[in-house]
């Protein structure tokens, strides 16, 4: 991640703009310290609209309301063909 202090990041915006884009979070810091990061659009909304987690995914499946059969046999042995 690139480092920008303020006045350099106002002169060169559109650079800063540019390298974040091309998804390299830019740094911009006030007075030595870090105050902002500038993101592209599809690093901010993966950040703020996280993959839902599996067990999310299962729950809202559209197949959530199907009947399966999920009764094992429960035979000990079973027959195998030659």
């Amino acid at each position: 991640m690139r480092v920008w202090a303020l006045q350099d990041a106002k002169a060169r915006l559109s650079e800063v703009v540019r390298l974040a884009m091309e998804h390299e979070p830019q740094e911009i810091t006030l007075r030595g310290e870090p105050a902002v990061v500038v993101l592209s659009v599809e690093d901010y909304r993966r950040l703020v609209h996280p993959k839902p987690s599996f067990v999310d995914l299962i729950r809202n499946s559209p197949l959530m309301d199907v009947d399966i059969d999920l009764t094992r046999e429960q035979t000990l042995t079973r027959e195998i063909d030659p």
